[in-house]
């Protein structure tokens, strides 16, 4: 298997293989970051790629799975998430440049529990700025995998575009009027909207409280983008 081939396995095609030990977690990692740097300067995905931080991740979840330590389906997995998500000591931007330097002190809850299933963070995504209809101005629009030419969607136009371009195994949006199914429908990847209050959205910044909500990891199918 080539490493742009196990850039586009399933989530829970890779959750098999790691749990068995036919791939390691830093292998894994490894090949995302490997493909970030090869693509994304096409996709524009990514604000912040935590090459460093990721390959550390990877590393406890390998000794851990060694020792038979296995947590379950997320162990090792390499996620990214939309950048309105806040992470304790990495950036969160909230895809505007008024806070393009804001380092949260805490985790929102979604991040504390990918945390604790043992899931790998590569980084976050762009986003609309604030999670409105309009790309980022200071960070730059996200362009369509398929057709770079096309919109990806918004506001988790990151998200679904570095889904279906290999560039992580899944990846968290927000949804409050379409935000997550609309990038999924533009970029072919599986969002969700889950029913509001579900999932918590502690750290997560709001656009308008009594609609939004986060969806469970955005996923993708088989095929490969023409232009990816």
């Amino acid at each position: 298997m080539t490493a742009n081939e196990l850039c586009f396995l399933s989530l829970t095609r890779l959750a098999e293989q790691i749990k068995t030990g036919a791939l390691s977690p830093v292998e894994v990692t490894q090949a995302y970051l490997d493909r970030i740097q090869a693509v994304d300067s096409k996709l524009n995905s990514y604000i912040t790629v935590a090459a460093e931080h990721a390959l550390r991740e990877a590393q406890a979840a390998e000794a851990e799975i060694s020792t038979d330590g296995y947590r379950g389906p997320l162990h090792g997995i390499p996620l990214a998430h939309k950048d309105i998500v806040a992470t304790k000591g990495m950036r969160t931007t909230y895809g505007s440049k008024i806070l393009k330097d804001t380092v949260p002190d805490y985790d929102a809850t979604v991040i504390e529990r990918f945390k604790t299933a043992g899931a790998v963070l590569l980084g976050k995504l762009n986003m609309n700025e604030f999670a409105t209809t309009i790309p980022s101005a200071f960070f730059g629009r996200v362009n369509n995998p398929w057709n770079l030419g096309h919109s990806p969607g918004g506001s988790s136009s990151g998200s679904a575009a570095a889904v279906a371009a290999g560039l992580c195994a899944g990846s968290l949006g927000t949804d409050t009027r379409g935000s997550i199914r609309v990038p999924a429908a533009f970029c072919g990847t599986v969002g969700l909207k889950a029913t509001h209050g579900r999932i918590s959205l502690y750290g997560v910044t709001p656009l308008a409280w009594s609609l939004d909500l986060l969806n469970t990891p955005m996923g993708r199918d088989s095929r490969k983008p023409i232009n990816a």
